[in-house]
């Protein structure tokens, strides 16, 4: 019994892996992909979302130490960087994203990012239940709290899209940096549960 219970946790644990792997190899990808979106039709939204991909890297690093058994102490400094990463990029997105609404300043059309953003948002949501499964069948609380992060990217996903879509198709530029807000809020909200503990 305890061999195949043991075995379980195993196949368990390889899961787990393989989702933060997948998860760090597309937001790998999607830091190179956004930065070219990003800088062609000067997007605010789509920087903030690509400065976000490389945040949720290291939130995903921080679950593949866990998971190897890694110490507490490297993990609480770990989520600290983190937590720090989220703030900078809150306190980009606000000045950036007030520069933008203050002088008017229009972003151009992007396919390459309205299909990036697309994409991700099935993937991340897809991911998040993976790891939500997961994270409950080996009751981890880093792997089940990551698997919300990883919803929420896949929820920011959308919110970008959102601003992408209302740009191309009705002309509303002030909806991009309205996106990088909604980013703010959130990567406020992260650093605010990281750095109180509740993370």
């Amino acid at each position: 019994m305890t061999t195949s219970n043991d075995a379980a946790r195993t196949a368990l644990l390889r899961r787990g892996f393989a989702l933060e792997c997948t998860t760090l190899a597309w937001n790998v990808a999607g830091f190179v992909v956004l930065a070219v979106a990003a800088i062609s039709a000067r997007s605010v939204a789509l920087a903030g979302f690509g400065l976000d991909s490389l945040i949720e890297i290291g939130a995903s690093a921080v679950v593949v130490w866990e998971l190897s058994g890694t110490g507490e102490a490297r993990q609480r400094r770990a989520l600290r960087l983190i937590g720090g990463g989220f703030t900078l990029l809150a306190l980009y997105l606000l000045v950036q994203s007030t520069f933008v609404l203050a002088t008017g300043f229009r972003p151009h059309h992007s396919s390459l990012g309205i299909g990036w953003t697309a994409v991700t948002a099935a993937v991340m949501f897809a991911l998040a239940a993976g790891k939500a499964r997961t994270g409950a069948a080996l009751d981890n609380q880093v792997l089940k709290t990551e698997s919300r992060v990883t919803l929420i990217d896949g929820l920011l996903a959308v919110a970008v899209l959102a601003g992408l879509l209302l740009n191309t198709t009705l002309g509303w530029w002030w909806a991009d940096p309205l996106a990088g807000y909604v980013l703010a809020y959130y990567a406020l909200r992260e650093a605010k549960e990281i750095f109180s503990g509740e993370h």
